[in-house]
């Protein structure tokens, strides 16, 4: 078994743009500019849109934060939306999810221009990755896709299995991994809720993707030996064993299905840390667009 290690990975890649962005100035070219909007006090949503300011700065990115309170008109958001759409020196947009109930996440989401869309969320992006058109592929199956390259992992002609079929996960992934192109070449199933016989589906993948947001759910007898598994999901559990009182876990049992695969993602570690990348490398791409 081998870790897929998104701290690794990710250093490296950060790396790269940090260099790429040093050649941008250099030039007396500006530096990417990403604009993070948070609504409320959701603690999770502010640890997230805190780590992507910290990587903006740790790669010589400008960064804005706009913070709203939890009942601020939806009105209020699109407005503000649209106005940094019409900053010319602003190169991404991203509103963190989830959003209180009252504002409708899909008029945000449509109201960033897509040019701006470094999240890759937009229809118009979306279609377009569906084309293998060039795009904003969303963060976290992009992150994956650079850690599965980082690894020389060849995909090719494997049966994949995505757990999840979210518009920002589980659906883009399946289309990514299907597509011709390496990693990709796959032939893929999605499974979910509704999905009867899923332990049999499983066990029968060279690689799962489990996005489903339920604790330990894939367990060592839904694994096939050699199999790769990519845990994207965080959740937070009771410990008695931390401070805090919680500990993260995955969407895998992780102690129980390591010894059964060839590569596996741990959690913290894994793939959240190669989704802040791949914003990140969307936002450098946004910024040469738009010098």
């Amino acid at each position: 078994m081998e870790l897929l290690d998104g701290k690794l990975v990710s250093a490296h890649i950060k790396e790269e743009i940090k260099k790429q962005v040093q050649e941008i100035t250099s030039a007396g070219k500006r530096a990417p500019h990403l604009v993070a909007i948070l609504v409320g006090e959701n603690p999770a949503s502010q640890a997230y849109v805190a780590s992507k300011v910290k990587n903006c700065g740790e790669l010589g990115f400008e960064s804005t934060l706009v913070t709203y309170d939890a009942d601020v008109a939806e009105e209020v958001l699109l407005n503000k939306i649209k106005e940094f759409n019409e900053n010319k020196l602003v190169d991404g947009i991203l509103v963190q999810l989830p959003l209180p109930k009252h504002i409708s996440e899909d008029k945000v989401i449509e109201t960033i221009h897509p040019s701006k869309d470094v999240d890759g969320f937009h229809p118009v992006n979306l279609g377009k990755m569906m084309l293998s058109l060039p795009t904003f592929i969303p963060a976290t199956p992009y992150g994956i896709l650079l850690m599965l390259q980082h690894y020389g992992i060849k995909t090719t002609g494997m049966n994949c299995v995505v757990i999840g079929r979210s518009n920002i996960v589980g659906t883009p992934m399946s289309l990514l991994l299907s597509r011709n192109a390496e990693p990709g070449n796959c032939t893929v199933t999605i499974c979910h809720s509704k999905t009867k016989n899923m332990k049999e589906i499983c066990s029968a993948a060279d690689i799962i993707v489990a996005a489903i947001g339920k604790p330990k759910f894939v367990t060592a007898d839904m694994v096939k030996q050699g199999a790769i598994i990519v845990d994207v999901g965080i959740n937070r559990v009771e410990s008695t064993e931390t401070k805090s009182g919680f500990r993260l876990v995955g969407d895998v049992d992780f102690e129980n299905v390591k010894d059964k695969c060839s590569f596996i993602t741990p959690v913290p570690g894994g793939v959240g840390l190669m989704t802040i990348c791949a914003l990140m490398k969307n936002t450098l791409l946004a910024n040469l667009n738009n010098q």
